[in-house]
């Protein structure tokens, strides 16, 4: 008996461990956190932007240079000119002179209005590159969503063609008892043959279209995904909306929307260059300081090296006058590039506010389709226990039967998949709205699990 019990355990906890072991969205998207080859370079676009900010600041600290020479020059005594063009003989004829110089010189920019328009400009540039990282997790999100849910829909779709042709083929086996002993035509036999071949080839396609679905989501996790857990049954109300207008909707996405963030401070950026620009017509003022240490200086001339240490410190002040009319097309390269920013922005604008209402639609619409398809599969089951009453009985054929079955998969794969299309929906919502985060992941993944 307790053998028995062992065994039954047994078998029940390899029929389970599918189940159990199934991966659910918040882990897959865990996995592609670390695997997406296409997050991890938007992360290293992301790091690479911080720079800016340090090089945008280095426009106000001194530049310092180091400097060193060492010479040995050779230098022919009796061929050295005296005044008045005469030669004088010096013995000995050649001399050589060891010459070596260290020259450490400093500027400390005072004013240069095109680094104070650098700086300013880098800062919003950062700030671009931190709302791109964002979009490039959202759409992280979304795509992993998107796969996870294809997946699920083919596995639907594969547990629908099995559960057509089981109960196709017991409805085949039987037409033909029945028409073996005579209560029946051979036209009931030939109908459920031909559903069977059919579900056949459907349940090909299937699993196709899952293997198919199953080597996308591979791409996004650099794994060969195996079971993942979804939902079986619907059975409770879809939760409301945060907020409950479309208008709201819109108004959040005009000032969450990260995608319009970016294209917003594409504009900053743009009137930052007419500035940088224009900021070639200032003038610039430098302090400037130089230490000079030098030996063997002048050796060429006097057959003798001296040796020179200086020093010196003071201001610089350069004044553009005239650059040949070059900062004045480049003032007006950039205005014209600051108003093409500008149409691109709106262009942006136009289709946040689109997108939201498309998604908020979708939404909607995805609860009252929903509710609509849970009554259908209630209809659609109720349908088909008449019909397979009925046949009992003698008023309905095996004919009705498998129409009435085929109605019923068809309701829950049509439920399941606008589940599935309700959920995406939702998660497209938050991200117009710039709320798309793991807290709205997990929200989501509760719901498929429950």
């Amino acid at each position: 008996m307790k053998f028995l019990q062992f065994v039954i355990a047994a078998l029940i906890g390899v029929l389970w461990h599918p189940i159990l072991s199934a991966a659910d969205l918040m882990s897959i998207y865990h996995e592609a956190l670390a695997q997406d080859a296409q997050y991890r370079s938007a992360r290293a676009v992301y790091q690479a932007a911080q720079e800016k900010l340090v090089q945008g600041r280095a426009g106000f600290l001194p530049n310092i240079t180091l400097t060193g020479t060492r010479t040995i020059q050779q230098v022919d005594a009796n061929n050295i000119s005296g005044f008045g063009g005469t030669t004088v003989n010096v013995n000995p004829p050649e001399t050589t002179i060891h010459g070596r110089g260290v020259v450490i010189a400093a500027t400390q920019p005072l004013f240069r209005m095109e680094n104070i328009v650098i700086y300013q400009q880098s800062k919003v540039e950062v700030s671009r590159a931190d709302a791109q990282f964002i979009v490039a997790g959202q759409d992280l999100m979304l795509r992993v969503a998107q796969a996870y849910f294809d997946v699920l829909d083919a596995q639907i779709d594969v547990e629908v063609a099995e559960a057509q042709k089981k109960a196709i083929l017991s409805q085949l086996e039987q037409a033909k008892r029945n028409f073996e002993v005579g209560v029946s035509t051979i036209v009931d036999t030939n109908e459920a043959q031909a559903r069977y071949d059919l579900t056949l080839s459907q349940e090909i396609a299937a699993l196709n279209a899952l293997e198919i679905r199953k080597r996308t989501l591979q791409g996004i996790i650099d794994r060969f995904p195996g079971n993942l857990a979804g939902t079986r049954e619907i059975t409770s109300d879809l939760p409301k909306l945060q907020y409950s207008t479309m208008d709201e909707w819109v108004n959040i996405a005009e000032e969450r929307n990260f995608s319009l963030k970016i294209q917003q401070a594409a504009y900053e950026i743009a009137l930052q260059d007419v500035k940088k620009a224009w900021a070639q017509h200032y003038p610039t003022l430098d302090l400037v300081a130089q230490y000079s240490d030098q030996t063997g200086v002048g050796g060429a001339i006097t057959g003798r090296g001296i040796d020179l240490i200086s020093k010196s410190i003071g201001l610089q002040l350069n004044v553009p006058l005239f650059q040949g009319f070059s900062v004045q097309s480049k003032v007006r390269e950039a205005l014209a590039l600051q108003d093409r920013a500008l149409h691109d922005l709106e262009n942006s604008r136009r289709n946040v506010t689109l997108q939201t209402r498309q998604q908020y639609l979708n939404v909607t619409n995805g609860i009252a389709q929903v509710k609509a398809l849970k009554q259908a599969l209630k209809s659609s089951q109720s349908q088909l226990d008449s019909t397979i009453l009925g046949q009992q009985v003698g008023v309905r054929t095996e004919v009705d039967v498998l129409n009435a079955q085929q109605q019923m998969y068809a309701a829950r794969r049509d439920l399941s998949k606008a589940y599935h299309s309700y959920l995406m929906s939702r998660l497209r919502l938050s991200a117009e709205a710039g709320e798309l985060d793991e807290d709205t992941l997990m929200q989501i993944n509760a719901m498929l699990i429950k």
